[in-house]
């Protein structure tokens, strides 16, 4: 599953910040995290002329579910993690969807 986030105008520098604590002092925590979930993100810096966007892959038997579990969750570093996706991103993510977040159109397998 792949998810597109675009970067609020002018927070690049914050999210990046926000990356650096996930690859740095929270590292264990966001990865026990996605354990739990039974899934393994991962997430790409997209430039376009249109602002930064990223790319969230989510690899695992039920991608979606994970990700519905990701969002759920009621635990601190989940609190912390959804405030920063709001606060660099503007979405929330603790509202639930009605429809999965993308539509596969194209498989080359």
């Amino acid at each position: 599953m792949a998810v597109a986030f675009p970067i609020a105008p002018g927070k690049t520098a914050e999210w990046q910040a926000f990356m650096n604590e996930l690859n740095g002092p929270r590292r264990q925590e966001f990865a026990d995290a996605r354990r739990r979930a039974g899934v393994r993100e991962r997430t790409f810096l997209q430039a376009t002329p249109m602002g930064d966007l990223v790319i969230v892959t989510l690899e695992g038997d039920d991608p979606a579910r994970s990700f519905g579990q990701l969002m759920a969750a009621k635990d601190a570093f989940t609190t912390w993690f959804l405030e920063r996706v709001k606060a660099v991103h503007g979405v929330d993510l603790t509202v639930p969807m009605t429809e999965a977040p993308s539509k596969l159109v194209v498989d080359s397998d």
